[in-house]
């Protein structure tokens, strides 16, 4: 296992919110951490940073031998942030801060302007610190006829003032931001956070004011149905359920780390909620589709298809696109997007679907395992608050 370092002994955020110096020191420690990242889960060769599993493996297509169906017709387009879209596909929030991310950002900018869908970017706190980075996520000259979404940490919402927030998301010229929770990775990241109160709270009001809409999505582990639902009445328009069995960024942290917290880092492997069961549970207990998002273990355009008819409104990605920008930039990645669509549109043929309304509502196979997730997850969602 590679070990790769960047430990800071910064003081505690509050403590610097009034010096210019300690800002750009945090701002730097920030960059540092966030190429890290980025260099961890690209190198899968020496570093293995996904685990548990995301269910999708455990659901199938009832095959359709007379679908009745001209590939041509097929319609993928739908919404996203109340843009039109081409696909039912988003490249997920994954990095920022450092010159490799920009370069990574830019090119899948590219790639989803060439593409017709949404992109995501990495965590915007950097550019209260570090002011001068603010081009790294200024995406929306790359992309300026798709949705283009920004992302901060739910714990941020609680640090950070809101009004220099919105003027920052302004500044973006973004169409939505995504609030990120992390509790998971933070508890083992050395630099990280370990006070998660008052974050359901402060995204409510973050959300009540916020110049565009919200998105709430967890980053690996699963947006368990009690916090879906609260999160959902709070007012955010999206929550993107983001389950096990992708990045685990618990792993991810554990390259960073040696002995003991290694060790108790490794334990966590399979934690979280498998993805697909997630999205089951969530459509049975009423979540109506139009504001799920699925994410956390999608791998090809079979799981992608899933995910749609398990009840999700679009599929997010963000280690496979990561990983393919790096490997051969733009091209790798619209060729990658351009093989999920080919998927995709085989498999709404194959199961007799003209349209998404239609493919939500397929039939589907599904094992005992992935059933009784589903309804042990449905039960736990009717739990009163």
């Amino acid at each position: 296992m590679g070990t790769v370092s960047t430990k800071s002994d910064k003081p505690e955020s509050a403590g610097n919110a009034g010096s210019a110096e300690a800002r750009r020191a945090d701002g730097e420690a920030d960059g540092l951490r966030k190429a890290a990242h980025l260099d961890i889960c690209i190198d899968e060769k020496q570093y293995d940073v996904e685990g548990g599993s995301s269910g999708f493996e455990e659901v199938r297509f009832l095959h359709r031998a007379l679908p009745e169906l001209a590939e041509p017709d097929v319609q993928t387009e739908t919404e996203f942030f109340g843009h039109p879209v081409r696909l039912p596909i988003f490249i997920s929030s994954m990095t920022g801060g450092s010159d490799h991310g920009y370069n990574a950002n830019k090119e899948l900018a590219r790639a989803a302007q060439a593409c017709g869908i949404p992109v995501g970017m990495g965590s915007i706190r950097i550019i209260f610190r570090k002011p001068e980075v603010i081009e790294h996520f200024q995406l929306k000259r790359y992309a300026p006829d798709v949705p283009v979404f920004a992302n901060i940490g739910g714990v941020q919402l609680i640090e950070m003032d809101h009004d220099v927030l919105y003027e920052g998301i302004k500044r973006l010229e973004v169409q939505g931001i995504a609030v990120h929770l992390n509790p998971g990775q933070e508890l083992f990241q050395p630099e990280g956070d370990r006070d998660f109160r008052g974050i359901a709270a402060a995204t409510a009001r973050f959300t009540e004011s916020s110049p565009v809409p919200v998105l709430v999505k967890e980053t690996g582990f699963g947006i368990d149905p009690i916090s879906a639902r609260m999160l959902l009445e709070s007012g955010a328009q999206y929550i993107d359920v983001a389950g096990s069995g992708g990045t685990n960024w618990v792993q991810v942290e554990r390259h960073r780390l040696s002995g003991a917290a290694g060790e108790a880092a490794e334990e966590f492997r399979s934690w979280g909620i498998a993805t697909a069961p997630l999205l089951a549970a969530l459509r049975a207990l009423g979540v109506p589709r139009g504001r799920l998002l699925a994410s956390g273990g999608v791998r090809n355009g079979l799981d992608i298809s899933k995910a749609l008819a398990l009840g999700a409104h679009s599929v997010g990605l963000a280690l496979p696109f990561i990983r393919a920008v790096h490997a051969g930039g733009y091209e790798a990645v619209t060729e990658l997007i351009g093989r999920y669509e080919k998927v995709l549109r085989s498999a709404m043929v194959l199961s007799g679907c003209s349209t998404l309304q239609e493919l939500a509502t397929a039939t589907l196979l599904t094992s005992s395992s992935f059933r009784e997730q589903r309804d042990a997850l449905i039960e736990a969602g009717r739990v009163e608050l």
